[in-house]
């Protein structure tokens, strides 16, 4: 590969990061499998995720 390709890829590659942590994330954020049973075993927010409301 000579100089000038490798460099190009090099900026695209950096570009291509930099432009991706602007985009607006898609995922919502991870919450553990212990977290999430604290917050189901709290009595203020099993509204959200019972069947009721």
């Amino acid at each position: 590969m000579n100089r000038r390709k490798k460099i190009q890829q090099l900026l695209k590659a950096h570009a291509k990061k930099a432009s991706a942590k602007l985009a607006p994330a898609n995922k919502s954020k991870y919450i553990s499998k212990a977290d999430r049973l604290k917050l189901a075993a709290e009595p203020g927010l099993d509204s959200i995720n019972s069947p009721e409301s």
